[in-house]
Order: C-alpha cells, then sequence, then structure tokens
C-alpha cells in the first residue's frame, strides 16, 4: 500500500468515526452540549439511510417470501433488546421497541398494519387493548358498588415495555437477481411480539404480534436511531443497518406454500426439534438454488 493509499484510508476511517461516535462529547463545556452537533458536522453530514436499487420484476428469476422468528433470548439479537431500562442511560440510546412506539405516537411512522399481509391499517387507538390492561382492584370495585367515586390508588394499569418483548417477526423476499448474478434479500415487514397484556403474569403466557410496519416505511427513523456495538462505542450501528445486513440470528416459522402459507407448526405440531431443522431445510432449499446456477 503507498503512501497515498495509506493516508486517504486514515482519512476515510476518521471521517466515518467523527459522524457515528456520540456528537460532540469530547469538546462539550456541559452535559447539555453532548450529542449536539457542531455547523460543520451538519454541513459534511449525509447521513440518510442507503437507498435499495431498483429490481424490475423481469430480472427476478427465482424468490421465495419467508417469514422468521427473532428470539430477544439469544445474544446475537441483544442489540435489538437492550437498554430496557431507560431511567439511567443517556437519551440516544433505546431499544428497537421504544424507537417503533416512540415514532408511531409522534407520527413519523404513520401507517401501521394487524397482519403481514399489509390489508389493513391500524391506528394507535386501535391497538391500545393490545398494549395496554386496566383493572380495578376489588377495594375500587366496593367504591364503586357504593355509589363512591373511584381512587386513583385501586386502579391497577399494566403497559407492554420493552421488558416484555420477547421477539420480533420479520417478512422478507429471497430473490435471484439475474442482472447480478446473486441471491438477494429485501426485508418487509417486521412485528414485534409480547405475552398478551390479558394474560402476562401467568406462567406461560401466549404470545401475540401486537402490530405490524411496512419496513421501508420505517428506514428514516430506524437509521437515525443507533444501536450499541459491543465491540466499538464510537461506532454504532443504526437499527435499519442491522436489519437490512441481517445482522441478527432468526428461524424461519412460515414460507409461502399453495396450503395457505401455512406455519411450520402447522404440519410439525409439538416437535421443537424438527421445527428447527425444518426451518434449516427451508433455508437450505434457498440457499441451493444459488448454488445450482453455478453448477454445470
Amino acid at each position: 500500500m503507498n503512501l497515498k493509499s495509506f493516508l486517504l484510508t486514515v482519512t476515510t476511517v476518521c471521517t466515518v468515526s467523527g459522524m457515528f461516535a456520540q456528537a460532540n462529547i469530547l469538546n462539550a463545556k456541559s452535559p447539555e452540549e453532548i450529542g449536539v452537533r457542531t455547523d460543520a458536522q451538519k454541513a459534511v453530514d449525509n447521513d440518510k439511510p442507503l437507498e435499495y436499487g431498483y429490481v424490475d420484476d423481469r430480472d427476478i428469476l427465482f424468490s421465495k417470501m419467508t417469514w422468521e422468528k427473532v428470539v430477544l433470548d439469544e445474544r446475537s439479537n441483544f442489540p435489538l433488546y437492550y437498554p430496557i431500562d431507560t431511567n439511567n442511560i443517556s437519551s440516544n440510546r433505546r431499544s428497537l421497541y421504544d424507537v417503533l412506539m416512540k415514532n408511531i405516537k409522534n407520527g413519523k411512522i404513520a401507517n401501521i398494519y394487524d397482519d403481514s399481509y399489509f390489508n389493513a391499517k391500524r391506528t394507535l387507538k386501535d391497538i391500545e387493548s393490545a398494549l395496554s390492561k386496566i383493572d380495578t382492584t376489588g377495594v375500587g370495585i366496593e367504591q364503586l358498588n357504593a355509589g363512591e367515586e373511584l381512587s386513583a390508588e385501586y386502579i391497577n394499569r399494566r403497559d407492554i415495555t420493552a421488558a416484555e418483548i420477547r421477539e420480533y417477526h420479520i417478512k422478507g423476499l429471497w430473490y435471484f437477481d439475474k442482472r447480478q448474478a446473486e441471491m438477494k434479500y429485501r426485508l418487509l415487514g417486521i412485528a414485534p411480539v409480547a405475552p398478551d397484556v390479558n394474560f402476562i403474569d401467568d406462567d406461560e403466557p401466549d404470545l401475540v404480534e401486537l402490530f405490524w410496519i411496512f419496513f421501508p416505511d420505517a428506514r428514516e427513523v430506524l437509521h437515525e436511531a443507533k444501536s450499541f456495538n459491543n465491540k466499538n462505542s464510537s461506532m454504532p450501528f443504526s437499527f435499519d443497518h442491522i436489519l437490512n445486513a441481517r445482522r441478527f440470528h432468526g428461524y424461519t416459522y412460515k414460507e409461502e406454500n399453495v396450503q395457505g402459507d401455512r406455519a411450520v407448526s402447522e404440519y410439525i405440531s409439538d416437535n421443537a426439534l424438527m421445527q428447527l431443522l425444518e426451518s434449516d431445510r427451508i433455508k437450505d432449499k434457498i440457499r441451493d438454488f444459488e448454488l445450482d446456477m453455478w453448477t454445470y
């Protein structure tokens, strides 16, 4: 490597590090200035999500739609789960669920759906019953029966928070681009999954999809939100990058099929090992198509 190439590499690394590090942390004169970018940083910052290239339908030689389960108990998926306690941590670090909910409430994510086919739109008010439960204690019921005004202390409210999210369901399309001559993946939807709020304190509550988001509609806000990079905290990954680059571990629980896109659990029941092997079989079937293209 000659001197010119070396200097160019060093300059690029320093520039990128400056863009993604916690802004102004070394130059701040007060805690309020941490995270506030200077005018010079804003002038050189063209930080936008990488646009998807146009893919003509005629260029898709093969495709397969899959649904995957991303279990948050797995270490490789921790960047999507933590932090779950935001009381004692900086405001620029939030879990994926908190980022989604914040931007649904402020309207930056305009559309949410009730299923992965994006047929019916929902509003935040429509899904409130799935996100929180309000119950009245026995003493409160006695107050109401006596014709008295219900005291606030006798009302129990339970909300679904980031700590209750057990997994994410993601929907994506694997396709072989004959122009690029390679298999590619395009993420289309994501849904947080949590216990049913009405039975959340049971030993083994049923898990439900809270809502679905059309992923391209949320890329802007997911790119702005950063996840923790355990190897280098000065260069965090955006949630958009983590999901598009598939920096997570997922299990295929459904693929599009002639039986109405039935899930693996519908034809392999009560056998987790066989379901896992079926998930691997589906992945191998997709991977083998690309390998077979180069077999003569």
